[in-house]
């Protein structure tokens, strides 16, 4: 009679702890978000050749996205939109060689010091070949300082692309 009492009260307590994990994750997910939120405003940097670049983040559609306006010396403007999927953030770059990369990061704490997007998959892209942003870590040096690293693959090779920005005084 014990045993029969244990086994659903062992699985009731799987499912809550399954539950729990399920909600500290969302939660993880939140507060990486807000930190991309904080980021609202106007950066200037450069890349790691020296080139100057530039970078704003606006919170928009009554706070449920962040866009942000990459603009790097000798290239067009890209736009990336960031926002909440389930239990992580997802991300839609518009580049200017017309592709749509999808990118998506599940952050693995409250606090996390960087956010590192895995490539899911694009739209108008013509094969896996074809040049597109496939990866991007954003990481939070502190309150006034990040940095980017895009990486670009083309024919199965990556290239990084790494830019480093401060906050833009008003």
């Amino acid at each position: 009679m014990t045993q029969r009492r244990f086994v659903p009260a062992c699985a009731l307590l799987a499912l809550l702890l399954s539950a729990n994990a399920i909600l500290l994750a969302g939660t993880h997910s939140e507060s990486a978000f807000k930190k991309l939120q904080l980021l609202a405003g106007h950066w200037e940097g450069k890349d790691a050749h020296g080139m100057a670049a530039r970078t704003s983040f606006e919170v928009v559609a009554s706070g449920t996205a962040v866009i942000e306006r990459l603009d790097v010396s000798g290239m067009e403007e890209m736009v990336t939109l960031y926002s909440l999927d389930r239990d992580g953030i997802a991300l839609v770059h518009y580049c200017p060689t017309n592709n749509q990369p999808r990118m998506r990061v599940v952050p693995s704490s409250d606090d996390a010091k960087e956010l590192s997007f895995d490539y899911q998959g694009a739209g108008n892209l013509p094969s896996p070949s074809t040049g597109h942003q496939h990866h991007l870590v954003l990481h939070f040096d502190d309150a006034e300082h990040i940095t980017e690293t895009w990486t670009w693959r083309e024919n199965d090779k990556d290239t990084p692309m790494v830019f480093h920005f401060a906050r833009k005084k008003p």
